[in-house]
């Protein structure tokens, strides 16, 4: 993937989940929607600073809860960045089915928004009530077809499984529930405790390491007859309907990041040499509002880039090729040594790209293990 993602945080949401370990705060008083909007503004003022005409070729609005916000919000920013977008850039917007009939999808599409990411999680009413959301099953339903009507060609569904007292029938359930709706991709991911969240401190009674395997080979089994393509590890999509931001983050491509909390990645190739940065936003809304422009910059060191590219890339089902490691890290491949040739030994990595096989796909975290010692 070439070109420049840009991630933009929306840090609001009625209420915190208690598996979530995202920067979101609940919203106290009202939104005020035009001091964030200047925020933003006066932050992505400061960060495309250079950047190239139409070199941002994502975006991605994420939360919190974006959807919170008005149309109009969304379409002053994208106005606002409209010289540094590609024609044809994707520009994706989550959405909280509890949050969606606030305002009309077409008027979010009008915006310039063409992707949309319903956060539905499961579709069993007890369930979401277990994991403190805010919607019903039926509502991520209504918020589907409205979008569908309104002209969205593009919508993923986020959707969890090994949920608290989940059984494997009650996992398919919730993959049949979400196909039925005829989305083009879907999130697929297994639930977590997270340190810092609710769950972590009260955790709830999960399913075993048996009953998740099923819900695991059964599900990639459902997706796949469904015609969904996993080409990632939580990710599954019809042919052509991948998330191209993501897509771009995995593969270790650089993006700006703005709002509060948002994190960038970036590359300097110069006479000086090369170098990639991490770089963070203020967390708190309350201290980013007061400095949009702060930005904390970590350099990443040379002999952490091997395993930050790896934690990334090998994500993707079939990887990426072996000239991308030099392209986005500057290291030669042999940085990725005596690891990677250890893991085409052991049948857990491909010798004619950086990718896993199906075998090390399936025991990625021990894969990375080995790398990371």
């Amino acid at each position: 993937m070439s070109g420049l993602g840009l991630y933009v945080h929306f840090p609001w949401c009625v209420r915190k989940c208690p598996y979530c370990d995202f920067n979101s705060h609940p919203l106290k008083g009202n939104l005020d929607e035009a001091g964030y909007l200047q925020a933003l503004s006066n932050d992505a003022e400061q960060a495309l600073a250079g950047v190239a005409p139409a070199a941002i070729t994502t975006v991605f609005f994420g939360g919190g809860t974006p959807s919170l916000f008005a149309p109009r919000a969304f379409a002053a920013l994208l106005d606002d960045l409209r010289p540094w977008l590609a024609p044809d850039a994707e520009v994706t917007m989550e959405a909280n089915p509890g949050t969606a009939e606030y305002h009309d999808p077409a008027d979010y599409l009008a915006a310039g928004i063409n992707r949309l990411s319903f956060g539905a999680q499961s579709f069993d009413d007890r369930q979401l009530a277990r994991l403190g959301r805010i919607h019903h099953a039926e509502e991520t339903r209504v918020a589907f077809r409205r979008a569908r009507a309104a002209g969205f060609t593009r919508i993923n569904l986020d959707l969890m499984y090994a949920l608290p007292q989940q059984s494997v029938a009650g996992a398919l359930g919730d993959l049949d529930a979400a196909l039925a709706l005829e989305p083009d991709h879907v999130s697929w991911y297994q639930l977590t405790l997270e340190p810092k969240t609710e769950f972590a401190a009260r955790p709830p009674r999960l399913p075993g390491d048996t009953a998740i395997g099923r819900m695991e080979t059964a599900g990639h089994a459902r997706l796949a007859g469904a015609g969904f393509e996993r080409y990632e590890i939580s990710a599954y999509a019809r042919p052509g309907q991948h998330c191209r931001h993501n897509v771009n983050y995995w593969s270790f491509g650089d993006y700006l990041g703005i709002g509060a909390g948002a994190h960038g990645k970036q590359t300097r190739r110069d006479p000086d040499g090369f170098s990639v940065a991490r770089t963070v936003k203020p967390a708190q809304p309350r201290l980013y509002l007061a400095e949009p422009r702060s930005t904390a910059i970590r350099a990443v060191p040379d002999e952490q880039l091997p395993f930050e590219f790896l934690m990334n890339a090998l994500r993707l089902a079939e990887g990426v090729a072996f000239e991308t490691f030099t392209d986005r890290t500057g290291l030669a491949l042999a940085a990725l040594e005596p690891g990677w040739s250890r893991g085409v030994e052991r049948g857990l990595l491909r010798n004619d790209r950086l990718a896993t096989t199906a075998l090390g796909f399936r025991h990625l975290d021990g894969v990375l293990q080995t790398f990371l010692a």
